[in-house]
């Protein structure tokens, strides 16, 4: 690897985590030594890229860091058009729709040599099962999640009890069968995972919650990581 590319490369890695990266971890996606790798940051931060942290501790790019990136590599390629060609197929209409979009623009946008991995890809995702059908307009729903309202929904459990809920939305999760909806339930305060497919009815309320979103999103994955919690299930 060129030293030029291995330097983007190195902002790259940074780019993508906002936790501290050690030299070694960077030495071994990198394929250099630790070394190189100090040598490295030393040269980037003379030439002014926010780099902040210390041998030993780990490095991090500051905030609000812009370089323009470089031409996708073949597997950068392929990756966002399996991942789109994904969502085309699983996702809800409006996600579906902008994932074709994607990948319409990324072909567009690539040089000839490149073109034909979207156009004629070597790899391909397995085709969708049937899913039930969604019983909430869930391009309305990524809406609130983004803009922290609250929905009120008549939802049935596994065993076909109806009840009704005020939800604080975090996320959708989409998986080979059905999709969720992990949200804070005010019934129950805490957090649940709401299969699509059971709710009933929404009431999309204009009320805000008052937690970040991502604030909250951060909450949930805590919970979630934690497999033992409760919360770690769907209702």
């Amino acid at each position: 690897m060129r030293r030029a590319d291995r330097l983007f490369q190195l902002i790259q890695i940074l780019r993508r985590t906002r936790m501290p990266v050690t030299a070694a971890a960077l030495a071994e996606e990198l394929e250099v030594s630790k070394r190189s790798v100090y040598r490295d940051i030393a040269d980037l931060m003379g030439q002014r890229v926010p780099i902040h942290g210390e041998a030993g501790f780990g490095y991090v790019l500051g905030s609000g860091y812009d370089m323009p990136p470089l031409m996708l590599t073949a597997d950068e390629v392929e990756a966002a058009v399996l991942g789109a060609q994904w969502v085309a197929d699983k996702g809800d209409p409006v996600l579906a729709a902008a994932a074709r979009d994607l990948i319409a623009k990324i072909s567009a946008a690539l040089p000839e040599r490149l073109r034909d991995l979207v156009v004629d890809p070597t790899l391909a995702a397995a085709p969708a099962r049937e899913m039930p059908r969604d019983r909430i307009d869930v391009a309305r729903a990524r809406l609130w999640i983004r803009d922290g309202k609250k929905i009120r929904i008549l939802y049935r459990t596994g065993e076909g009890e109806p009840s009704e809920r005020v939800i604080w939305p975090a996320m959708l999760g989409y998986t080979e069968h059905v999709r969720l909806l992990a949200a804070w339930c005010e019934l129950r305060q805490d957090f649940r995972l709401f299969r699509l497919d059971r709710i009933d009815a929404a009431e999309f309320l204009d009320d805000r919650h008052g937690r970040r979103p991502g604030e909250l999103r951060s909450a949930w994955r805590r919970q979630f990581a934690a497999r033992e919690h409760p919360a770690a299930r769907q209702i």
